[in-house]
């Protein structure tokens, strides 16, 4: 009993991760026509997806690992703000200097 309990967070993790990661595979196969011909902020709807979707696995994993989770809010805030910030913002730069370089996005 008490392996049990001490273990099963680790599967809550897994789970949670393989399904966020099976979304995204899913994704990546099927690739919707409608996510690849709309875009929005100068890259299309799927590319946005798979950003928001890693930053919050991202997210999850130094919450749980780093052992964030049970700390103030306040402190998980001042950890992860700058990153939830930083990340898109570092993305919307690549791209936009990636679109001057390749003429494409």
């Amino acid at each position: 009993m008490s392996e049990q309990t001490g273990t099963w967070w680790i599967w809550r993790v897994f789970w949670i991760l393989l399904i966020v990661t099976a979304v995204e595979v899913i994704l990546g196969i099927i690739k919707p026509a409608v996510l690849i011909d709309n875009s929005f902020l100068g890259t299309t709807l799927l590319n946005l997806i798979f950003i928001i979707l890693t930053i919050i696995k991202a997210a999850y994993i130094v919450m749980e690992f780093m052992h964030l989770g049970h700390e103030v809010k306040g402190l998980k805030l001042s950890i992860l703000l700058p990153a939830v910030v930083l990340i898109p913002y570092l993305i919307f730069i690549l791209l936009t200097e990636g679109h001057y370089i390749f003429g494409t996005l």
